[in-house]
């Protein structure tokens, strides 16, 4: 188990994939759910929770929040989608996110929009955890004052529960 400050500097570093930088051939269930273990577990509040399962993915696409795989496989497609419905569900209802997703990919194609998703939520964290303000606001569109608070509330909810409630947590395991 890491301390605190080793786990925020971890969150703070963290980067996650690009679309690029997506797997360029089609992953089984497994596979995926290994991949977004792999780069959100840091983003989890506790390190016993789950931040997917087959099953939540399986309940994603028979919702309609996500398109349902190709022959059992998923692709860049379905990554980008369960990046962005893990990292959100932590804040937001699965609904909204379905609908976020979809206002979102109205403006922006999905490799952009989730690029940008990626690059803000970076910035937010980072910032949150820094004391800084993000860059730039009066230039932003609408649209992107929207991403921004989206994200926003996903680090804000991040740094409460690690700086604080952890700290809290400890505290009470101590006594």
């Amino acid at each position: 188990m890491q301390n605190n400050e080793e786990r925020i500097e971890k969150i703070i570093k963290h980067h996650l994939p690009r679309w690029n930088e997506l797997p360029e051939i089609d992953l089984y269930l497994d596979q995926v759910v290994n991949y977004l273990e792999k780069y959100l577990g840091i983003l989890g509040s506790n390190d016993d929770d789950k931040i997917i399962t087959k099953t939540m993915i399986n309940n994603y696409v028979k919702q309609g929040i996500m398109p349902a795989p190709e022959k059992k496989k998923y692709g860049k497609t379905h990554i980008a989608y369960l990046m962005v419905i893990c990292i959100l569900k932590q804040v937001y209802s699965i609904g909204d996110i379905g609908k976020l997703i979809s206002e979102t990919t109205r403006y922006f194609e999905l490799s952009k929009a989730y690029n940008r998703f990626c690059a803000n939520l970076e910035i937010s964290i980072k910032n949150v955890f820094v004391r800084k303000e993000f860059p730039h606001i009066d230039r932003m569109t609408e649209e992107q004052y929207l991403l921004k608070n989206v994200v926003q509330a996903v680090a804000d909810k991040l740094y409460v529960e690690t700086k604080f409630l952890s700290e809290v947590k400890e505290k009470e395991e101590t006594k």
